[in-house]
């Protein structure tokens, strides 16, 4: 998470001078970095796929979320954008009892009802608290969180390397269609050494999730998601000179506990269901 909060800091800093499609296909380069590294060591055998058609479908959506969270962090304050961008655990809740048919209890519900007044906490519609641009956040969220519902379908069949690899693989041939239109070349060394150092560090952060869920299981590693938190503000302020204001804390911790909840009864109930 401490990665993943360098590579948004990097991206939001090259927002000032680049496309945001030219920025996430750099980003999601390093995935497919993470990808070639795999299969190195690896082979070539975990890009079988039993739903190939379903793999396409999250790194379509994968490329799509990217864009709108890279889109929003140019015009909103990082931590502002990350705070909000937490309500896609709800979003999966959502998803999962309408597409899914996963029961959800009233315990989760309250906990989803909950996490979503937090987030109009932070955004605070109608006030002009913050940019009208956090909006594409929330519709990023919405795509992560049908990203999740897919690998949720897809979690009994494929590897979540394989499924890693077709995100990567996906997402960076729909993002370079339109890159030749929005492509400008780096004017600096600066420029160039972001990009290359975003594309590297994105590949190391997937490495290391992909390791994570190979050695935990997915109810001990997903609350540390919400660290990026800590790491966004620090970079926030220390290269943006932004800090969050009560509002938002106030409304991100609401956002952490309830989303923490969230995690806790999908496993208890999964233990139940064995």
């Amino acid at each position: 998470m401490f990665l993943f909060s360098v590579v948004d800091t990097q991206a939001k800093f090259l927002t000032g001078s680049l496309h945001p499609i030219q920025i996430v296909w750099s980003r999601q380069m390093g995935m497919v970095l993470a990808v070639l590294v795999l299969l190195g060591l690896r082979g070539g055998g975990f890009l079988r796929s039993a739903r190939p058609g379903w793999q396409v479908a999250r790194g379509a959506v994968a490329a799509g979320s990217a864009t709108l969270f890279i889109v929003a962090v140019s015009y909103v304050p990082l931590t502002d954008a990350v705070a909000v961008s937490f309500v896609a655990p709800f979003m999966v809740t959502l998803l999962g009892a309408l597409v899914l048919r996963e029961r959800v209890g009233m315990r989760r519900w309250g906990a989803v009802s909950i996490g979503f007044l937090a987030t109009l906490i932070v955004i605070r519609p109608g006030t002009g608290a913050v940019h009208p641009a956090v909006l594409l956040v929330v519709l990023a969220a919405a795509f992560f969180a049908i990203r999740q519902v897919i690998s949720r379908k897809l979690a009994g069949t494929d590897r979540t390397a394989t499924t890693v690899a077709y995100t990567a693989l996906v997402s960076v041939a729909i993002l370079s269609l339109p890159l030749p239109f929005v492509w400008q070349w780096p004017s600096g060394g600066t420029e160039i050494a972001l990009l290359c150092s975003m594309a590297l560090i994105a590949a190391a952060a997937e490495t290391c999730v992909i390791r994570a869920l190979e050695m935990a299981q997915a109810v001990v590693v997903a609350p540390l998601h919400y660290t990026l938190l800590i790491w966004s503000t620090c970079w926030g302020y220390l290269v943006f000179a932004d800090l969050p204001d009560f509002w938002t804390w106030a409304g991100a911790l609401i956002i952490v506990a309830t989303g923490v909840y969230t995690l806790y009864r999908e496993h208890v109930v999964s233990r139940r269901g064995r």
